[in-house]
C-alpha cells in the first residue's frame, strides 16, 4: 500500500524594511513689498518659532533670498505653505512660500 507524503513549506520570517515618509523643507521667498515683522508673526504663528529664531530667518530671507522655515513630511509641509500663503493674501502681502524635498 502507497504511503501518502504530505509537503511541508516552512516559512521564514523576513522583516519587512520600511523607509520613513520623505521629508520636505518649507521656505520663505523674499519679496521688496512683504514688511519683515509680519514675516516674523508668520514664522512665529504657523512654525512655532521663538521671536530671536524668527528674525533671524527673517533676515535671511531678506539678505539671502530665501529662508528655511521647517523640515515636515509630504502632507504637514504642504498644509503650511498653503496656510502661509492664505494667510498672507488675506493682509494683502505678497509672501510667497514654498517647499521641496530635502
Amino acid at each position: 500500500m502507497p504511503t501518502k507524503r504530505e509537503s511541508t513549506t516552512l516559512l521564514e520570517p523576513v522583516s519587512a524594511k520600511v523607509k520613513p515618509p520623505p521629508l520636505y523643507k518649507v521656505m520663505l521667498l523674499n519679496d521688496d513689498y512683504t514688511p519683515m515683522e509680519f514675516v516674523v508673526h508668520v514664522l512665529k504663528k504657523f512654525f512655532g518659532i521663538d521671536e530671536e529664531r524668527a528674525t533671524q530667518i527673517m533676515l535671511k530671507v531678506h539678505t539671502e533670498g530665501v529662508g528655511v522655515c521647517g523640515i515636515y513630511p509630504k502632507d504637514i509641509a504642504s498644509t503650511k505653505v498653503e496656510q502661509v500663503v492664505d494667510f498672507a493674501r488675506q493682509h494683502q502681502h505678497p509672501l510667497q512660500c514654498t517647499m521641496e524635498e530635502v
